[in-house]
């Protein structure tokens, strides 16, 4: 009798287990919502839960259609490939999840109606200004959620490489700061969710693609500051990493597959050579490890040629610009990732975006390269990227060189023109987003070695040539850093961005004299570089530079503008006939940035390290 009774408790031991062990739980949906009327019907739902492919999906929604459930190595996972009817209407249905005819879990889905306001997803242009700025170096609007429970990384203010409580609020609290500026977009770096143990400030090891970290905010709160843009004129440009993800993503530890990352025996770093992905010569190992070895050991490499990885980081970027209502998408290590799957990904959201923009991070100094990876259809191994802009990183190195150079043969602005040159190569140089510098370089003021003529020789060449001109947060007040002290010195937080802080350059009150001259000369060139369409939109005429100055005209539609730059120290009396063409129908002009007028153009005077901004006509 005993051991019958033993033997029963075993079973019910062992049927206990079992059942446990098959036990199905839902965790988590992605996306979480999605809208009715897109231009591309099908939806991918990424459903994650313990043991969940152990369960049947089902799916009653006019107009809704489960059309292929996917189950992958994982038990956890299941794919669900939906389609969505034109006629569907928007609202909510039960994603019903079975066991023998018995509901387990069940998850509210629901599908919103598109927002059908034209005035969105129009994007960038040249008429433009781009300000970079890092949201936990920028400025602390909310500190009660600088720590946040879950969250590895604890703020710091005095590591450098720490999180320093910088938020979506604080950015909110300065939009009046950037629109007196001049400036007319916002590029912030990446605001998803980085649960890393350290350095998580920076944002580029993403562990939640479908939410903000909350030490920046929420959700709510993202799409509230691009509503508080739009309504103050500026628009908001969301930084975006399909190349890989923080290894503290949920998902590291129970991969969906094995080929969900580029997996190597051991670890293998890229080798950062970004040519390989055009060399025509290159062998398949250079190759391989460029696109397939991880950025970083925290880091972990995506394998886009996952179909469901694919599709999922595709939704990703539609969800984010259909939420938020972004203006445009910077994608960092854009040749990181394999072309084809980029390729897609931007044919995607121009399928439903025809006119919105991308800016693909693209660093090489070589204008052939950087052009193969803007949109274009003269490629020699026929490889179409369609992507709309890329960074002009040549130009940033050549004007880094410029103004620092005596003038010679190839030395000094000659630097420039020949740059400028090139353009041929380009599908369309006016797409080129250009710049000084960014989040990963010395800050533009240290490159010039703190030479203030330097640095608004510089600034006038940005806002004055071809191309959509960025500046990077702190740079109107002569912020110093140099990179190879660390990158701390280069992000260091924006003064007055925190309460208490003992300076406050958000106003002109808390800005030191050279501050304040340099803020101002930005403003008025920033302000006026707003309303005028010459230099927004009009071709570019470049003449070689002699005797170190550098002279070039930009015209549209009856409107032109003229620059001198002076690269020597000396002062130079020019002879204007050598621009008579240009010059034609104008024999007056007045300066941008000093008002003063010129009632003659046969001789100009340049002073020693300077340059003139000169509308023509006026």
């Amino acid at each position: 009798m005993k051991l019958r009774l033993l033997t029963i408790v075993v079973l019910l031991v062992v049927v206990t287990i079992r059942t446990e062990a098959q036990k199905a739980g839902l965790q988590r949906i992605d996306p979480p919502f999605w809208w009715t009327g897109m231009q591309n019907n099908t939806l991918q739902l990424m459903v994650y839960g313990e043991n969940i492919s152990a369960t049947k999906p089902q799916i009653h929604y006019p107009g809704v259609l489960l059309k292929e459930v996917i189950a992958v190595e994982s038990p956890n996972y299941l794919f669900l490939n939906l389609v969505i009817d034109n006629n569907a209407k928007a609202g909510s249905f039960d994603i019903g999840f079975y066991k023998k005819k018995r509901k387990v879990e069940s998850y509210k889905f629901v599908l919103k109606t598109r927002d059908s306001n034209p005035d969105l997803h129009k994007g960038f242009d040249n008429s433009d200004v781009i300000y970079l700025l890092m949201p936990d170096r920028f400025a602390n609007g909310d500190s009660t959620n600088d720590n946040m429970p879950g969250m590895i990384d604890t703020a710091k203010r005095s590591n450098p490489l720490g999180r320093h409580g910088g938020d979506i609020r604080g950015i909110a609290n300065h939009l009046d700061y950037l629109n007196e500026l001049g400036v007319t977009t916002i590029w912030t770096t990446p605001l998803l969710e980085n649960n890393m143990p350290r350095q998580s400030y920076h944002g580029y090891a993403i562990t939640d693609y479908y939410n903000i970290d909350p030490r920046f905010g929420t959700n709510e709160d993202y799409k509230k500051l691009v509503k508080e843009a739009h309504q103050k004129g500026l628009k908001i440009v969301m930084d975006m990493v399909a190349n890989h993800c923080g290894t503290g993503y949920y998902w590291n530890d129970d991969l969906p597959s094995k080929d969900w990352y580029n997996q190597w025996p051991e670890f293998t770093r890229s080798n950062y050579r970004v040519a390989v992905q055009s060399d025509p010569n290159a062998p398949q190992a250079d190759y391989d490890k460029m696109v397939k070895g991880w950025f970083d050991h925290t880091m972990a490499d995506l394998n886009q040629h996952n179909k469901l990885l694919a599709e999922f980081l595709i939704q990703n970027t539609i969800w984010w610009i259909e939420y938020a209502g972004i203006d445009g998408i910077r994608q960092d290590t854009y040749p990181y990732s394999y072309k084809d799957f980029m390729a897609e990904w931007m044919q995607r959201i121009l399928e439903e975006y025809p006119d919105f923009n991308v800016v693909g991070e693209v660093w090489l100094d070589y204008p052939p390269v950087t052009a193969y990876w803007m949109d274009n259809k003269t490629n020699a191994d026929g490889y179409r990227s369609y992507l709309t802009n890329v960074f002009d990183f040549p130009l940033s190195t050549a004007i880094a060189r410029a103004f620092n150079e005596k003038e010679g043969w190839s030395s000094g602005t000659m630097r420039l023109y020949e740059l400028l040159s090139q353009d041929f190569l380009y599908s369309n140089p006016m797409n080129i987003v250009t710049f000084s510098t960014n989040h990963d370089a010395d800050r533009f003021f240290s490159k010039m070695n703190e030479d203030y003529q330097k640095f608004k020789l510089g600034m006038i060449f940005l806002m004055t040539t071809r191309g959509i001109p960025q500046i990077y947060y702190g740079g109107e007040i002569l912020m110093t850093g140099r990179e190879h002290k660390g990158h701390g010195t280069i992000r260091e937080d924006f003064p007055g961005g925190w309460p208490g802080d003992s300076e406050n350059a958000f106003t002109s009150q808390g800005r030191t004299e050279e501050q304040e001259e340099a803020f101002n000369f930005m403003r008025r060139l920033l302000n006026w570089r707003k309303n005028n369409r010459a230099v927004q939109y009009g071709s570019l005429k470049q003449y070689l530079p002699e005797d170190g100055v550098y002279v070039y005209f930009r015209h549209f539609e009856g409107e032109s503008v003229m620059v001198v730059l002076n690269n020597i120290a000396e002062n130079k009396t020019i002879d204007l006939s050598r621009f008579e063409k240009d010059l034609a129908g104008f024999n007056k002009g007045r300066s941008v940035l000093t008002r003063q007028s010129f009632d003659s153009l046969d001789t100009l005077n340049v002073p020693a390290k300077s340059g003139l901004v000169i509308v023509l006509g006026e």
